[in-house]
């Protein structure tokens, strides 16, 4: 058991929702828990629906960029949290895998990307009370 748990969120563009939970894991985790995103078929840029409404809270995700998934990643992590990337994501027995079920953002207006985004710190928030109270 490491010091600090290791999240890994995983879509398949890197572009929207697994930007979202590591951002919004990493801010309220303040330093507790180590967080990284992946895709498994990264886009070019982000999502900007998804910037704009990560702005709305103060999280700067202009910066960000999609990244690719690897073996050593997921290795890496202590939790893998997939997000619609399916069989893409690699398997290591002794992991633990969570699927979160959430709309897509790609191609939606801000109106419609900003409950995605509520409803991703939803589950970071009980995500991140569970993960310090067994660590």
């Amino acid at each position: 058991m490491s010091d600090i748990p290791e999240v890994l969120f995983v879509c398949v563009h890197n572009a929207g929702r697994s930007q979202m939970a590591a951002a919004l894991l990493d801010h309220h985790a303040a330093g507790r828990v180590q967080v990284r995103s992946a895709g498994s078929a990264p886009a070019d840029t982000i999502n900007p629906a998804v910037i704009a409404v990560m702005d709305e809270l103060g999280l700067d995700l202009s910066k960000e960029f999609p990244k690719p998934l690897t073996a050593e990643a997921v290795q890496a992590a202590d939790v893998v949290i997939t997000m619609g990337c399916g069989d893409a994501c690699p398997y290591f027995p002794g992991k633990r895998y969570l699927d979160w079920q959430l709309d897509d953002p790609a191609g939606k207006p801000i109106d419609q990307v900003r409950p995605i985004r509520d409803e991703i710190d939803r589950r970071v928030l009980d995500l991140l009370a569970e993960l310090i109270a067994t660590h």
